[in-house]
């Protein structure tokens, strides 16, 4: 394995690994791997970019892609990180635009042979600047069911990073689960005002706990730990959490980024513009999103309920509320 690092005035701003690919998967061996590289806001431990991660590792580890990374690069070096990764000869650059909208723009536009398809609150521009939102509130609305039976003081909490429209719609479809089979919960919705703080997250789980809360979302990581703290249940969100808090967290809101990545790759690899919205492929109809949960940790007649809906969101017949205004 090779490192590469991106360099500016101020020094190193991130560091990358590139994999190396020795052999090719079957459905690629005939193709050139594409070159992909991730630029990624937070440390890819944060849950939202160990999915961009994962899906991007494993497509490597296939010889679908070479991949190389940037983490933890902040916004004033984010458009910077775009130009490098461009200049460096990648074809397709993956990566989030939620703070620096109008500047990946620019560069996408000031690099019109580099696909940019990056995770957006804004529409896509020109043939070569593709979103994608954050789409697994089919999967919050049913944890939601389950959490509003499993609910004894009648009182949940939601806690979410920044009030931008994919985390509105995420807490906002958790809470109108709840309110499907339970209209009198009340719904307690904290934002921490950064992508990455657990310390920060533990800390607003334990306020609401204190208000009356026995069932937390995390939205962010670290939630999980004030319920933990305090013995009660918590919701996960994009990746599995119940291994890692066996006892706590009983279901979690996944949310896939493969589907998108392959859709993603195909466009550039057939020479087709990626100006597009790419969202779709992480719907839970389309298999890019879902809920796992423990099975018994709700009444049984919560978990017929919620997986007869789930049936439905699956076949189309039954569409998830997108509500993107801040939860009040």
């Amino acid at each position: 394995m090779t490192k590469e690092f991106l360099i500016s005035r101020r020094g190193v701003i991130a560091s990358g690994i590139a994999l190396g690919v020795t052999g090719l998967a079957p459905l690629a061996r005939a193709a050139t791997p594409l070159k992909v590289a991730g630029i990624h806001a937070s440390p890819v431990e944060n849950a939202w970019n160990s999915c961009l991660h994962k899906a991007l590792q494993d497509a490597a580890k296939e010889g679908v892609i070479e991949y190389v990374f940037s983490e933890g690069v902040s916004g004033t070096d984010y458009g910077r990180a775009m130009r490098e990764y461009a200049d460096q000869g990648n074809k397709l650059i993956i990566g989030e635009a939620y703070a620096v909208e109008k500047e990946a723009r620019q560069v996408a536009a000031d690099y019109p042979d580099t696909a940019f398809v990056l995770g957006s609150s804004g529409a896509e521009a020109g043939n070569n600047f593709g979103v994608f939102g954050t789409w697994n509130h089919d999967g919050a609305y049913l944890a939601g069911m389950l959490a509003g039976k499993m609910t004894k003081s009648n009182i949940v909490g939601s806690v979410g990073a920044i009030p931008i429209p994919e985390v509105n719609m995420l807490i906002n479809a958790f809470g109108e689960g709840v309110k499907a089979v339970n209209p009198d919960a009340k719904h307690l919705v904290s934002f921490i005002g950064t992508f990455f703080d657990p310390p920060k997250a533990r800390e607003a789980g334990l306020a609401q706990i204190d208000a009356g809360a026995d069932i937390l979302f995390g939205e962010r990581i670290g939630t999980a730990d004030a319920a933990k703290e305090r013995g009660i249940k918590s919701v996960g969100s994009l990746i599995d959490y119940t291994p890692r808090y066996p006892e706590t967290v009983f279901a979690n809101a996944m949310w896939y980024f493969r589907p998108i990545l392959d859709a993603a790759i195909a466009d550039v690899a057939a020479g087709k513009p990626v100006g597009k919205n790419y969202t779709p492929f992480g719907l839970m109809k389309e298999g890019g999103s879902d809920i796992v949960y423990v099975k018994g940790s709700a009444p049984a007649e919560a978990e017929a309920a919620m997986e007869a809906r789930r049936a439905e969101i699956k076949a189309g017949t039954f569409e998830v509320p997108k509500m993107m205004d801040e939860p009040k």
